[in-house]
């Protein structure tokens, strides 16, 4: 890169330092990756990492929608709207247990 720049001049300086700049970018890319691929290599296959458990968001998700959704049910349409809110909300979580329940 010198040799170049001392060739071209320093008209051309931005361009060969850019063109150096992408040819290590890809460079320690490529280390990267293979050092990435090599470390899954040697790692033990239980000891694989898990995947985040949702159901504890859906659960949460449902108990704090539940909560206006029950004042406004027992507010407009009293004990009916109350069992209408929360079997909607039961089967919301049931549907998503029994399709987790296929995943596996």
């Amino acid at each position: 890169m010198m040799a170049a720049r001392r060739d071209l001049g320093p008209d051309y300086e931005d361009a060969l330092v850019d063109s150096f700049l992408d040819k290590l970018d890809v460079e320690i890319a490529a280390r990267v990756r293979n050092e990435v691929a090599a470390h899954l290599a040697r790692q033990p296959p239980g000891n694989q990492p898990k995947q985040k458990d949702s159901a504890v968001g859906v659960a949460m998700g449902s108990l704090a929608l539940g909560i206006p959704l029950t004042g406004i049910a027992v507010g407009n349409a009293g004990l009916a709207g109350l069992l209408l809110s929360w079997g909607g909300i039961v089967a919301v979580n049931l549907a998503y247990a029994l399709g987790r329940r296929r995943e596996r």
